[in-house]
């Protein structure tokens, strides 16, 4: 029985070897001010989506935006709180 699994021609321990950096530390969530004001870009980011879902999200009540001058910002603190699953 082969116990290795290939994803185009990557065994597991190199997938994981690969993604392990990755997994010990995401930055993005771990910066010092979460009450600080993030670009429409940098929550994309951390949400893993693009501007039109991210819109969509906001115009929905599920992500609260603030106007601040002609930018469109968000709360770090609510992104982060909108990717944290239910307790």
């Amino acid at each position: 029985m082969n116990t290795q699994i290939f994803l185009n021609g990557i065994t597991i321990q190199e997938l994981a070897d690969a993604i392990a950096p990755l997994l010990q530390g995401n930055s993005i969530l771990q910066e010092s001010d979460p009450s600080e004001f993030i670009t429409r870009e940098e929550a994309c980011k951390i949400l893993s989506i693009n501007k039109t879902s991210l819109w969509k999200h906001t115009k929905s009540g599920k992500l609260k935006s603030y106007g601040i001058g002609n930018r469109v910002l968000y709360k770090r603190s609510e992104i982060i709180d909108a990717v944290k699953p239910l307790s």
